[in-house]
């Protein structure tokens, strides 16, 4: 009987000691969480998107006149100057109408200097009948010839005076042939001349789409013709790139850029935004995406380049220098009760020792209060996770600048992301040793930083 009693006594003691040893273990571990200390960075906020790489200037030729391309004088890929020959259309037809124009022009002025002697002929004899009527005036008032006489010489001075004025309208008239005949001639020389296709810029003849023998085709309002040769600029190169509508607000002109070429890996370009589009780009049919043209000018020439290659731009829109950071994986958003003046209703948090169950409090909201969705990160005050709210500004690469809301001397719980997304107000955590965790019960630790706006 006494030894079941002791034997009992002994398996009574063993279990109270197995319940306290849980109990204290209850007490002092918590979430196990991983922190860092709030401190100071270089932030740079980026907007990365890929496109086709195009030269600044690049020029289409087309045919401005029907024909066969006789004389074709550069291949793709050469280099070509402003004004080279680039080739050459059948002249013929066009010579030909020249020709007609030059032989027409060359008729009106003949005809011209025989009308102007015309003229100097009906000059001499309106000169000569108006002579023989001062005459025979003289003679009739001395009596001495008939009034049919006298009428004959003032009917003959009057038929000299009209047939001048009729051969000075003549001559008008013919210079006015002469006039569109030299406006004929100058526009079949013209034709002519487009027969010759010269380049207009220095660059690269980065597309030939004829060959000699082939028949040119003008464009028309329904047919945009053949386009010959492409010539590029290839001394200024941009990089046209579809920017989603959510990051254009962001992009402005001027701001610097890195770009990298698919073709030329081992190479980062330097460049700044020149054109930031107003309106979406197109999108294909079933495609929902908005994407807004940015232009990227890279400073300098870019050796080896080809018009169309794929590259990727990334575009700094705001730096921040030595700027309070919290890391990205910190942030998150709950679901919190909040007073009409926009504070944080919080839970009664329970005393110490009494394990890691939640903290108990309002679960509905009382008078004035509303339930609303607050973006913050949790700090480790007192080894219990406390929320709260962060007003952020740039995004860094792996930090958010802090505009409000962390203290000096904060330290947040960056992970693990499963203990993150289940913390309550007021669990109880266990920060393991990792950067910035707390050395002290009450969470300090870090560089010492003091910001306005905090809650």
């Amino acid at each position: 009987m006494k030894k079941r009693v002791i034997i009992g006594l002994i398996v009574v003691a063993v279990l109270g000691g197995i319940a306290y040893g849980n109990i204290g273990l209850s007490r002092t571990a918590g979430v196990a969480v991983t922190t860092e200390a709030i401190g100071l960075h270089d932030l740079e906020a980026i907007v990365t998107a890929s496109g086709k790489v195009e030269p600044k200037r690049s020029v289409n030729i087309s045919a401005e006149t029907m024909g066969k391309v006789v004389n074709l004088e550069v291949v793709e890929g050469q280099t070509v100057s402003r004004g080279q020959l680039l080739l050459q259309i059948d002249p013929r037809n066009l010579q030909t109408a020249v020709n007609n124009r030059m032989a027409n022009l060359e008729s009106s002025r003949l005809q011209l200097a025989q009308t102007l002697a015309q003229i100097e002929n009906a000059r001499l004899s309106y000169q000569q009948a108006q002579d023989d009527l001062v005459r025979q005036e003289g003679l009739k008032a001395r009596g001495l010839v008939s009034q049919e006489q006298y009428d004959r010489s003032v009917n003959a001075a009057k038929t000299a005076e009209t047939n001048v004025r009729i051969q000075e309208q003549s001559a008008k008239t013919q210079e006015q042939r002469i006039k569109q005949a030299e406006a004929d001639l100058e526009s079949a020389q013209y034709d002519l001349n487009k027969v010759t296709v010269l380049s207009p810029i220095d660059g690269i003849v980065t597309r030939r789409n004829i060959e000699e023998g082939e028949t040119a085709v003008v464009g028309t309002m329904n047919n945009a013709g053949t386009v010959l040769l492409t010539i590029a600029d290839l001394s200024v190169i941009e990089t046209e790139i579809e920017v989603d509508e959510t990051d254009i607000p962001f992009v402005q002109i001027g701001q610097p850029a890195k770009v990298t070429i698919d073709a030329i890996p081992d190479r980062e370009f330097v460049g700044r935004v020149t054109e930031v589009g107003n309106s979406p780009i197109q999108a294909a049919a079933g495609q929902r995406a908005t994407n807004f043209k940015v232009v990227v000018t890279i400073d300098g020439a870019v050796p080896g380049v080809r018009p169309g290659f794929t590259c990727t731009a990334v575009i700094t829109t705001a730096t921040r220098t030595q700027s309070v950071g919290v890391p990205q994986q910190a942030m998150t958003v709950r679901e919190l009760i909040v007073d009409a003046d926009g504070n944080i209703v919080r839970p009664d948090v329970p005393a110490e020792g009494r394990g890691t169950r939640r903290p108990t409090g309002p679960v509905e909201p009382g008078p004035g209060q509303e339930r609303k969705e607050i973006e913050g990160v949790f700090v480790v005050v007192a080894k219990r996770a406390e929320f709260r709210p962060v007003t952020i500004g740039i995004a860094g690469e792996k930090h958010f600048e802090v505009l409000s809301g962390l203290a000096d001397g904060d330290v947040v719980i960056t992970g693990p992301f499963a203990s993150v997304r289940a913390l309550r107000e007021g669990d109880e955590v266990s920060p393991t040793t990792g950067p910035g965790a707390p050395t002290a019960t009450t969470g300090g630790g870090g560089p010492r930083i003091r910001l306005g706006g905090g809650s």
